[in-house]
């Protein structure tokens, strides 16, 4: 089939990746200058792999998508031609004293999502057999100290043992790079998708497929909006920090994530504006300040890059995925991007062979 892919996204890497795989002419159209313009949020994102703790503020469809996708990264990475980093050590839910109120709602919320909604038939990369329990485990001082020797201010932790993580600058770069066959066509961006046809470049180009997978430039035949987000890269060599760690707090969420090598990528900002200019004071001193409360060993870390973008959402929040014959929409995908992007994918092309 001849194909267009409108936007050059996470959505739309893997979508050329995949079809391009498939034997397919795929075209993909995107308003950046090149492959490595960080305009996509997929970018920016810091790319946990957290279906578990997503579920404070997202739904079942959400937390299953999660599930599958965890099965699914090991499966597209091996495919790559490039290395990706990407690791299931679990993540970690922390509380300072005095907050631990706020914590224990969000934990039992957790704990009765996963019960509700149960395993289901997707299966975690680590799991072996049998369904492990996914619900948060507590973790006394020293079991704490064990599992993250670096992690010595909050006095409440909680284990999600089946999480993990995924380096997504590296992931953006090896997706074109594993879709060689397809056709990019930088600094193009699509005004209008529809059945078997785009708008770009002042002309109307046609298709046996349409995928639209533009974010925020799907307006205004999608309700989306931008939500900011910005974070934070931290260099601090000699730090032996393994798995993602989330501070539970009453106003903010905060959230650390390591990579390789002596990075750590400290973020959580969610601001109700589609302003992309550079990172705010307020959020510079939040969440620099909550990131030390954690891990003290930060105070001599250094900061060599900070990021802003906007994640594309619709109304309600949650991921969109409509097909007709001969177009396909996904958009919506919030702050669940990386957490969900492969399966939205799967699910997709299935139902575009059907």
């Amino acid at each position: 089939m001849r194909i267009a892919v409108a936007g050059a996204g996470l959505l739309g890497r893997l979508l050329a990746f995949q079809l391009a795989r498939g034997g397919h002419e795929v075209h993909v159209f995107d308003p950046a200058a090149h492959a490595e313009a960080r305009g996509a949020a997929g970018w920016t994102a810091a790319g946990m792999l957290s279906p578990v703790a997503e579920l404070e503020c997202a739904d079942e469809n959400v937390f299953r998508l999660g599930l599958r996708t965890m099965a699914l990264w090991p499966q597209l990475l091996a495919q790559l031609p490039l290395p990706v980093e990407c690791a299931f050590d679990g993540s970690l839910l922390l509380a300072h004293r005095g907050d631990e109120g706020a914590a224990r709602r969000v934990v039992d919320l957790l704990h009765a999502k996963v019960a509700s909604v149960g395993w289901g038939d997707a299966r975690n990369p680590t799991a072996a057999g049998s369904a492990p329990s996914l619900s948060p485990r507590q973790l006394s001082a020293d079991a704490l100290s064990k599992l993250e020797p670096s992690v010595r201010g909050p006095a409440h932790a909680w284990l999600l043992p089946h999480e993990g993580r995924i380096h997504t600058v590296q992931a953006m770069q090896a997706l074109v790079a594993g879709a060689a066959g397809a056709h990019w066509h930088w600094g193009m961006a699509v005004d209008a998708a529809q059945p078997g046809s785009v708008m770009a470049g002042g002309e109307e180009r046609r298709f046996d497929w349409v995928f639209d997978v533009r974010g925020t430039g799907a307006r205004p035949q999608l309700p989306v909006r931008g939500v900011r987000g910005e974070i934070f890269w931290l260099h601090a060599p000699g730090l032996a920090l393994q798995r993602p760690l989330r501070l539970l707090h009453p106003r903010y969420r905060v959230y650390l994530v390591p990579r390789a090598p002596d990075l750590v990528v400290v973020g959580a900002s969610e601001i109700e504006s589609e302003d992309r200019s550079p990172v705010s004071v307020r959020s510079t001193v939040e969440l620099l300040a909550a990131a030390h409360s954690v891990v003290p060993e930060l105070a001599e870390a250094r900061i060599v890059h900070s990021e802003s973008n906007l994640r594309p959402a619709l109304p309600d929040n949650l991921p969109l995925l409509s097909t007709r014959d001969g177009l396909t929409r996904i958009n919506g995908l919030f702050r669940h991007g990386w957490l969900i992007a492969p399966a939205m994918v799967e699910q997709a092309l299935q139902e575009m062979k059907s």
